[in-house]
């Protein structure tokens, strides 16, 4: 389906420019002009690489800190783009049990990709943070940001792992998602914020003019320039 059209047509859902547009999008929807003071000691988090730049525009907006919640896929050995679990920190991997059944895996045959991703999970934290603690969330609202919603458990372990962190309030805010994702994550933060939850989804790139993949640089020059 072309995202400019309905089924029937009329106009519906635009495509974002890029992710910094689609940020921008997303913190008017998070502070209306006017509005000040609904979201006490905010924090942004955001899941790296994609949503960095998309959360930059929100944290500029909100004037709160940035920072990363680095969580990795777990993607099936033929389909690596096929989230089936994540990883965040040292946390056991929370993984989609249906896609397992669908799929015929167990936990076990997943081992060595956990293994894998657990390493550039750590690498990345390195990079991004270069030795600097995560932030203390407690009694904050932390908002968590990323560019898209597929399956939504790369987010939901995200969630899981901020929420242990016992922020005050718990936001996830994305500009796009799979409406039956952007459903099951609603038991995962106290708000969800979607811009765009359309019929016939495909993918998070589809929604986007500009959909770059970016490189570790990338995400550092964001990092220093909020």
């Amino acid at each position: 389906m072309n995202p400019q059209l309905s089924r029937g047509g009329a106009p519906a859902m635009t495509r974002f420019r890029d992710r910094s547009h689609a940020g921008r999008e997303l913190a008017a929807r998070l502070r209306p002009p006017g509005e000040r003071g609904e979201l006490p000691d905010p924090v942004v988090l955001a899941l790296p690489r994609g949503g960095v730049p998309v959360a930059r525009e929100v944290a500029r907006a909100l004037g709160a800190p940035l920072d990363v919640l680095v969580a990795r896929k777990i993607g099936a050995p033929s389909q690596p783009e096929l989230g089936v679990g994540a990883i965040v920190g040292d946390a056991p991997p929370l993984f989609d049990r249906s896609a397992l059944v669908a799929l015929g895996l167990t936990e076990a045959d997943l081992a060595p990709v956990v293994a894998r991703e657990r390493d550039e999970l750590r690498r990345r934290e390195r990079r991004y943070r270069g030795g600097r603690p995560a932030p203390d969330l407690r009694g904050r609202t932390a908002i968590v940001v990323d560019d898209g919603l597929a399956t939504g458990v790369t987010a939901r372990a995200a969630l899981r792992a901020a929420r242990r962190a016992h922020p005050a309030r718990l936001i996830l805010a994305v500009p796009v998602g799979a409406p039956e994702s952007v459903e099951l994550l609603r038991g995962e933060a106290d708000v969800v914020i979607c811009l765009r939850s359309p019929y016939g989804f495909r993918a998070v790139g589809h929604w986007y003019d500009d959909f770059d993949q970016l490189t570790d640089e990338d995400v550092l020059a964001v990092l220093a320039d909020v």
